[in-house]
């Protein structure tokens, strides 16, 4: 069951990003058609095509490989000087790329006064075209952090007790009683599984939080807790054993003094667990985790090629990656099929790929905008370019710029996509060779 279950969650990733990209095209193929711009295919993937059906004067397709998809547009760029539309290119490798470009180019107009086509169009058009695609990843992830969030919930612990331990075992690590063992101070105080804490020391309690605070901060005091039992309500009196508990930081990591040395604190513990439920959180709420995913996202995006970097040292040398790495789309359908054969409950399991889905399409979202020819930021650096020019010649009552021939920037782009190949090849070797894991 379990390998069925891997199989389930690594399918079931495929195919959420087999949609994300298919949405993400579609956000450009809207506007352009909106915009009367000539789209000749729309298609999800790369490599061979699988099924294709023409719809109009569109193509639309799908493809073997789920990397990407993309549509193409009519006159992205100026068509070709005339002289430049005869003869072989001269210059070497990078001025046949750019010739090979302005070709294929040239190869979706029709004639010379096109106005079907995309470099035609003003500039703030051209923009919501390639803003488009972006905009529909950072929707879905809105979308499935608020049906995460809102729909589902989030897990928290409650105030009421899921069980009392017998015990306060001396060793932190053990989870067994034994006869040394001194009881615990909840079962000594007559607490039971169900019981609702609504009162420590006669202070309101509503959180879990509260109580876990009260308590550590109490080792060796006496104080009166107040219960809700069978609608009624019970006080009892009990002391917090006092232990010894490493000190954890704002992250939830280990704090360690001056010396290196972990830190230790005495603290109170009492002996109980509570009860945890989902708990929905406010509508606003994917929104505001969308925006705080984009924010975290963005600061760490330049960092990519050495992030990669160092995942491919760790491979190499057999070190463990590090867990906030890179992933590639084969590293994150092997951690979608880990949290589909995990040993949880559906709901938690569900929980875990529709953040993981919605994160991967905050990762589309802001690496789409990244200034770079191929990416969708690097057609909107070019059409602002284009604006820049323009006002330009305005305010200076100039004569009207020809529109900029992004096919100079080939050589660029050409170097853009190698690095990009290159990351990607070392992430999924990474992924296979030395995969990152949950659990």
């Amino acid at each position: 069951m379990e390998v069925i279950a891997f199989i389930i969650g690594v399918v079931l990733m495929v195919v959420g990003l087999a949609v994300s990209i298919a949405l993400h095209e579609i956000g450009h193929l809207v506007p352009a058609k909106k915009f009367g711009v000539r789209v000749g295919q729309y298609m999800v993937g790369f490599g061979p095509t699988l099924w294709s059906k023409r719809k109009g004067e569109t193509e639309y397709g799908l493809k073997a490989i789920p990397l990407g998809g993309y549509i193409s547009m009519a006159g992205m760029y100026p068509p070709s000087p005339h002289s430049a539309r005869t003869g072989r290119a001269g210059g070497g490798f990078f001025a046949t790329m750019v010739q090979d470009a302005r070709a294929a180019n040239d190869e979706t107009l029709v004639g010379d006064d096109d106005q079907r086509v995309f470099y035609k169009l003003p500039v703030y058009k051209r923009v919501i075209i390639m803003l488009g695609g972006p905009f529909m990843n950072l929707v879905l992830a809105i979308v499935l952090f608020t049906i995460l969030l809102s729909g589902i919930g989030v897990q928290t612990a409650t105030t009421t007790i899921a069980s009392v331990s017998e015990c306060i075992p001396a060793d932190s690590t053990r989870t067994e009683c034994v006869d040394s063992d001194p009881a615990a101070p909840a079962a000594q105080a007559g607490l039971q599984a169900g019981d609702e804490i609504i009162a420590i020391n006669g202070a309101e309690i509503s959180t879990f939080t509260e109580v876990s605070t009260a308590v550590r901060d109490a080792p060796d005091e006496r104080i009166e807790v107040v219960v809700l039992r069978d609608d009624a309500e019970y006080t009892m009196a009990l002391t917090p054993a006092a232990v010894e508990r490493q000190v954890v930081d704002a992250d939830g990591l280990p704090a360690v003094d001056a010396n290196g040395e972990p830190e230790v604190a005495v603290v109170g513990i009492v002996g109980i667990s509570p009860v945890v439920e989902f708990e929905r959180q406010p509508v606003w709420s994917g929104a505001q985790t969308a925006a705080t995913n984009v924010s975290a996202v963005a600061g760490i995006i330049w960092q990519l090629p050495v992030k990669v970097w160092e995942t491919g040292v760790d491979t190499v040398t057999g070190q463990e990656r590090d867990p906030d790495g890179p992933l590639s789309v084969v590293g994150a359908s092997v951690i979608a099929g880990e949290v589909a054969a995990a040993d949880a409950p559906i709901l938690n399991r569900v929980s875990a790929l529709l953040s993981l889905l919605a994160s991967l399409n905050i990762a589309l979202f802001v690496f789409n905008l990244v200034p770079l020819l191929p990416l969708d930021g690097g057609h909107i650096a070019v059409a602002l370019w284009d604006g820049v020019k323009r006002v330009w010649a305005k305010l200076f009552r100039l004569a009207p710029p020809k529109p900029v021939d992004a096919t100079k920037l080939v050589p660029a782009t050409f170097v853009v996509v190698v690095a990009l190949i290159a990351m990607g090849a070392v992430l999924i070797l990474s992924d296979l060779i030395n995969p990152m894991s949950l659990f």
